[in-house]
């Protein structure tokens, strides 16, 4: 595996949160990376957020850390951003955006720093696990603590 140092695991260095680092074998050819994640980890997928990107009617981009086996509810995340729509962003765009790659974007340490909806499930738990922003790199947190780092929003987000 490659190194354990991203700008993810930077940032949340940085925000001063307590975290820990989890590595596993990246599937390239999963159908559902964070459910491979998941399983690779031995742990429940309910706890393995994954990280989306979206566009806004106003072309704002924003991510959404939901839970891997969830959908992402596009309207609920417009509701929480005050916006009338939401759309998925294309990949190369969330790419560009974030600084990351599919299968590593990460909600701490964007290249350009997108406003943060965190769903509110994450709440019932202990801790979380997000992308840490790389393929096969995941961060522990708990999600208060994710929350405030990155300033996000707490909503209902996922069906």
């Amino acid at each position: 595996m490659s190194s354990k140092v991203t700008p993810a695991t930077r940032a949340a260095e940085a925000a001063g949160i307590p975290f820990r680092v989890l590595e596993y074998e990246y599937d390239g050819d999963a159908e559902a990376i964070g459910l491979q994640a998941a399983e690779a980890l031995g742990m429940d997928p309910a706890l393995v957020f994954k990280t989306l990107v979206a566009v806004l009617d106003g072309g704002e981009m924003v991510c959404a850390a939901i839970p891997s086996p969830a959908r992402l509810n596009l309207k609920a995340l417009a509701n929480a951003a005050g916006a009338k729509r939401a759309e998925m962003a294309p990949p190369a765009k969330a790419e560009r955006a974030t600084g990351y790659v599919v299968g590593g974007i990460s909600p701490f340490g964007q290249k350009k720093r997108l406003r943060c909806f965190l769903d509110a499930s994450a709440e019932a738990h202990a801790h979380i696990v997000v992308n840490g922003g790389r393929r096969g790199l995941q961060l522990l947190v708990a999600p208060a603590d994710a929350a405030r780092a990155l300033g996000a929003t707490v909503a209902a987000l996922s069906t």
